[in-house]
């Protein structure tokens, strides 16, 4: 059995390409280019069934080396903290208040994005600071 070369991270969600986009700001991804025969997504979208019409967007990494995340529209809202999460690696390397203005940086970056701050994480013996937010959408995701 061979090993696996590509990870895709699914997020379910009510407005797909609001939050693809979001997360092209957040991670300096890119959308990729339209299928061949259409000028733009949107006109690739129109050409769909109503039903399937802004169901789902993708954005990936412009230097192929990160996941590509897909966003797909559900019916059901966000009820629970998520299961799996992505941790945006703004602090590698920093220790104490270095860390803390680069992650409190970067959170006042995302911030107009649409972003949410939910808690600081000081460190600990154990863990790195961290900081807590939420997307457009309310899915956690840490800045660490």
């Amino acid at each position: 059995m061979g090993s696996v070369k590509q990870v895709q991270v699914t997020f379910d969600c009510a407005e797909p390409e609001r939050v693809a986009r979001f997360w092209c700001e957040v991670l300096g991804y890119v959308v990729p280019p339209p299928p061949e025969g259409f000028a733009t997504w949107d006109e690739f979208d129109r050409s769909l069934p109503p039903e399937r019409q802004g169901a789902s967007f993708a954005c990936s990494d412009p230097t192929g080396v990160g996941p590509r995340l897909y966003f797909q529209r559900v019916p059901e809202g966000k009820v629970v903290k998520n299961r799996v999460h992505l941790d945006v690696r703004v602090g590698t390397g920093l220790v104490g208040k270095e860390r803390i203005a680069a992650l409190e940086a970067e959170c006042a970056r995302l911030i107009p994005l649409g972003a949410v701050r939910v808690e600081l994480l000081v460190s600990d013996d154990e863990n790195e600071s961290c900081l807590v937010m939420q997307d457009v959408e309310g899915n956690e995701f840490c800045l660490d």
